[in-house]
C-alpha cells in the first residue's frame, strides 16, 4: 500500500516526529510505500529522505497518490484529505490537550484513535460515534533499545529523559531527591537543551529513569528502573504489578497523580528493585514491539479500504476544511512575522505585514 503520514512538524526530534520516522521506516521494511507531510521540515525530514523515504512540505509535489492517510494533527490531516479526496484516512490523537491534536471531524476519516485513555477521551467529546473510535498503544522500537547489563543491587546513576524538565519545573525536586539519597543524576531534553537524537546509545548508562509515555517505554524496553515523572507530576515506579493498568495510560500523564516533592521522589527511589525492572523489561519487550504495532496498523489500512466513503464532500467537512485552512494561514502568519528582525518589522504595521504575509502563505499552502 502507499501510505501517507502527515505531522504537524518535523524539525526536530521529539514525540511525534520519532513516532513518524518509526512508523514510515518500518512500513518500508515491510514491503510499503510510506511518503510523509508536514508544512515544517528539518532534520528528522532530511533523516529520512536519505533512508529512501520521501518527505515534502507540498502536497503538491508528492509524487505518489496514497491509498490510505495515517493523519497525525488536524490543519496537516485536512489539507491531505482536500488535496486526495477520495482517499480513506484515520487519525491518531497523541496529545489530550494541545491545540494541533485536536480532532479533525471529516467524513472521509473512518478510524479515530487516541494513544491514550485521555486522549480517546479527547475524540469522543468532539461528538464522534463510539464505533468509530479506538485505542492504539505507543511502541519501542526493540532493534534500537537493546537490554542492557544487569542492574546492580544498588541505584549509583538516575536521568530525567524529558524535554520539559528544567530549573524552573520538577527538576529541582528530582535533583534534591537523588542528592539526599547518593545517586548520581543527569539530565537530557530540550529545556536543559541537551536534546539527543539516539537516547538508545545512552540509556544503558543509568540504573533508574526518570521519565513518561514514550520515553518512558524506551527506558524499560532497555531494562532500567523507571520511576514516572514529567511536568504534570510524579507517577509511580512500574513493576510487573501495576504494569497492565499503567499501558493504557501510555504511562502518561494520567498515572502522574503526586505532586513534585523530593521526598515523594526518595520513597519512589526507595522502591528501587532489579528483578522487577527486569520482569518490566521483559513485558514491554514481549508486548510494545515496533514491528507488531506497525502490523497492526497496516491492518487498520486494509479495512478502511474496505470501506466506502462519500464520493463529495459534506457541508460540514467543507466548513472543517476553510476553518482550518484559515487557522493555518494565521498561524503561520504570526511564526513569520515573529522571525523577523524587528528593524523589519518597525517598517509596517502588523496588519500589512500579515495580509502580505497570509497572501504568500495562502498560495502555497498545499
Amino acid at each position: 500500500m502507499n501510505i501517507l503520514l502527515t505531522n504537524f512538524t518535523l524539525t526536530t526530534y521529539t514525540g511525534t516526529e520519532i513516532y513518524v520516522r518509526d512508523v514510515a521506516l518500518e512500513l518500508a521494511r515491510q514491503g510499503h510505500t510510506p511518503a510523509v507531510y508536514s508544512p515544517w521540515l528539518g532534520k528528522p525530514a532530511d533523516d529520512l529522505r536519505a533512508l529512501g523515504i520521501e518527505v515534502t512540505d507540498s502536497l503538491r509535489k508528492l509524487n505518489m497518490r496514497p491509498d490510505v492517510i495515517h493523519g497525525h494533527h488536524r490543519y496537516e490531516t485536512l489539507s491531505a484529505i482536500k488535496r486526495f479526496p477520495g482517499t480513506p484516512a484515520i487519525y491518531i490523537c497523541h496529545d489530550h490537550t494541545h491545540w494541533a491534536d485536536t480532532p479533525p471531524r471529516h467524513s472521509h476519516i473512518q478510524n479515530y484513535f487516541g494513544v491514550s485513555e485521555l486522549c480517546v477521551e479527547r475524540i469522543r467529546r468532539t461528538g464522534i460515534d463510539d464505533e468509530k473510535i479506538g485505542q492504539v498503544y505507543n511502541f519501542v522500537d526493540l532493534a534500537r533499545f537493546t537490554p542492557r547489563r544487569e542492574l546492580p543491587q544498588k541505584p549509583q546513576r538516575a536521568l530525567v529523559f524529558s524535554n520539559y524538565a528544567t530549573d524552573n519545573g520538577f527538576l529541582p525536586a528530582v535533583t534534591e531527591a537523588c542528592d539526599r539519597m547518593g545517586v548520581e543524576l543527569s539530565v537530557v531534553g530540550k529545556g536543559v537543551g541537551r536534546q539527543i537524537e539516539n537516547p538508545e546509545q545512552i540509556l544503558g548508562e543509568y540504573d533508574i529513569v526518570f521519565a513518561k509515555a514514550k520515553a518512558a517505554m524506551e527506558a524499560m524496553a532497555v531494562g532500567c528502573a523507571v520511576v514516572l515523572c514529567d511536568y504534570g507530576g510524579v507517577g509511580p515506579v512500574v513493576t510487573r504489578d501495576n504494569f497492565v493498568q499503567l499501558k493504557p495510560l501510555n504511562f502518561g500523564y494520567a498515572a502522574l497523580t503526586a505532586p513534585h516533592s523530593a521526598d515523594i521522589l526518595i520513597e519512589r527511589i526507595s522502591q528501587y528493585n532489579p528483578e522487577d525492572a527486569r520482569a518490566v523489561c521483559e513485558l514491554i519487550r514481549s508486548t510494545a514491539g515496533l514491528e507488531h504495532a506497525v502490523s497492526h496498523l497496516v491492518g487498520v489500512y486494509q479495512g478502511v479500504l474496505e470501506e466506502t466513503i462519500p464520493h463529495s464532500f459534506s457541508i460540514s467537512d467543507a466548513a472543517n476544511l476553510v476553518v482550518s485552512a484559515r487557522f493555518a494561514a494565521t498561524y503561520k502568519t504570526m511564526a513569520l512575522w515573529r522571525s523577523l528582525p524587528k528593524g523589519v518589522r518597525r517598517l509596517g504595521g502588523l496588519e500589512s505585514v500579515k495580509r502580505s504575509i497570509s497572501r504568500l502563505i495562502c498560495g502555497r499552502m498545499n
